[in-house]
């Protein structure tokens, strides 16, 4: 039987790293499409889901990526990927941040992991964020160095990046902008160059 406690516990700590926000029917049917129930994928892994959860408060497995409008606990199909790649929920920690060779950054993305907001990913792993982060600095930093009228051999490196991206990245929702507090990576490093140097055209 589900302990209620732990599932209050798991939204209020929620709530502490997200903010209040609502989720709307669309919201709901993004997240529905793109994650699974917590109960759900430990049935399926037979796994116990308030393990799961008492991990999650102990800081040794992702909080859920959302809160569905009805309480449901979203999280990726591949919670539980990283900790059986490290040999247990035990070794995870160094094992993560040893995929960085700054020790301080290495913990940076260790506590943004467990926050559960790499939503940004449709896989979540050291190599992919450290691979979205050098594409999204470099489509970045592409921008603000445009040319006046760019070469097609400009506008073919950039859109290399921003596709790039654009794979390893899901859609996102209105929710997303909404706890992150702006515009999402999909908005600044996909779509925005998109528009404003299409492939093979002119620039707007």
């Amino acid at each position: 039987m589900t302990d209620r406690t732990l599932v209050r516990r798991i939204a209020e700590r929620f709530r502490e790293v997200n903010g209040d926000h609502p989720m709307t029917a669309a919201d709901d049917a993004y997240v529905t499409g793109q994650f699974v129930a917590l109960e759900a994928l430990c049935a399926s892994r037979c796994r116990d889901a308030d393990e799961a959860r008492r991990l999650m408060l102990a800081g040794l497995l992702p909080l859920p990526g959302y809160l569905r409008s009805d309480g449901t606990e979203m999280v990726p199909c591949d919670l539980f990927r990283l900790t059986e790649a490290a040999g247990g929920s035990d070794r995870l920690r160094a094992w993560f941040t040893g995929h960085w060779e700054d020790g301080e950054r290495g913990e940076a993305e260790w506590r943004a992991y467990l926050s559960g907001q790499y939503v940004c990913l449709h896989s979540v792993t050291p190599a992919h964020i450290r691979r979205k982060d050098e594409l999204a600095t470099g489509i970045a930093g592409t921008l603000e160095s445009a040319p006046a009228d760019p070469s097609p051999e400009w506008r073919a490196a950039l859109h290399a990046r921003v596709d790039e991206l654009d794979a390893l990245e899901p859609a996102f929702t209105a929710y997303d902008r909404l706890r992150f507090g702006g515009p999402t990576s999909r908005d600044t490093c996909v779509d925005r160059p998109r528009v404003l140097f299409p492939a093979g055209g002119p620039g707007v």
